[in-house]
């Protein structure tokens, strides 16, 4: 009686493992067939997008629109992601916000 009860105990809490790994895998299942990405931003993952565009822009009212757009370049190639506006908003692109220069420095503008 009392192995019964303990292998029913364990049968009953695979169960419930189960469930919760099957519902965790259908939300991610479902959050990447609507195509958004953290941000909320409907794109494919396989999709690149035009960083020249993006890094112009980005760099528009820069003063140094040449070193701007090659480094926006750079972290575009990298990231995939370009944030919008001409400054800030890099809470939209992470990987875009996180890159820096040898020196430590931001390098992405």
């Amino acid at each position: 009686m009392l192995i019964t009860m303990a292998i029913s105990k364990a049968v009953i809490a695979s169960l419930l493992v189960s469930l919760l790994i099957f519902h965790l895998v259908e939300a991610d299942n479902h959050e990447m067939a609507s195509g958004r990405n953290e941000g909320g931003v409907a794109r494919s993952l396989l999709e690149k997008i035009d960083c020249a565009a993006a890094c112009n822009g980005r760099c528009r009212l820069s003063s140094r629109p040449r070193l701007c757009k090659r480094a926006c370049g750079t972290c575009c190639q990298r990231c995939n992601c370009v944030p919008p506006g001409t400054s800030g908003n890099t809470e939209v692109c992470p990987c875009y916000a996180s890159l820096t220069t040898h020196g430590g420095r931001k390098k992405c503008p």
